[in-house]
C-alpha cells in the first residue's frame, strides 16, 4: 500500500527546522531528504528514520522494524505530531550520517 501524498507532505513540513527537505517517490513509497542525505522513508504511512547509535538515546520510544518486506531495521518512528522533536532527530540522524557519494558522470 503506497502513503498518502498529504501524509507525506505532512512529515516534510513537520521535519523543515532540521534543514533542507526534500521527499522522493522511490518503488511507490517515499525517501526522506535532509540536506542532500537520505535520512528515512516513508512506508505505507508511517515514518521510518535510519538507525543511528547518535540517535537512539533521543527517541522517546526505540522500536526496530523494516520499512517493507526484506528491507533493514529502522527506527520506526510514531509521534510524528511533535514538530520539534521530529526536527531534532532528522537533524541529528542527518549529522550522523556520511556525506552521500558524488554521482558520476555519465559518458
Amino acid at each position: 500500500m503506497a502513503s498518502n501524498s498529504d501524509f507525506v507532505q505532512y512529515i516534510a513540513d513537520q521535519c523543515a527546522q532540521a534543514g533542507e527537505i526534500n521527499v522522493k517517490k522511490m518503488f511507490g513509497d517515499y525517501g526522506v531528504y535532509c540536506d542532500g542525505k537520505i535520512i528515512g522513508l516513508i512506508c505505507d504511512d508511517c515514518f521510518y528514520l535510519k538507525p543511528t547509535e547518535a540517535v537512539r538515546p533521543l527517541l522517546r520510544v526505540v522500536e526496530l522494524r523494516p520499512p517493507y518486506d526484506g528491507a533493514k531495521d529502522y527506527f520506526l518512528i510514531a509521534d510524528v505530531d511533535d514538530r520539534d522533536y521530529l526536527a531534532t532527530i532528522v537533524r541529528e540522524t542527518c549529522k550522523a550520517l556520511p556525506e552521500p557519494k558524488p554521482k558520476k558522470k555519465k559518458s
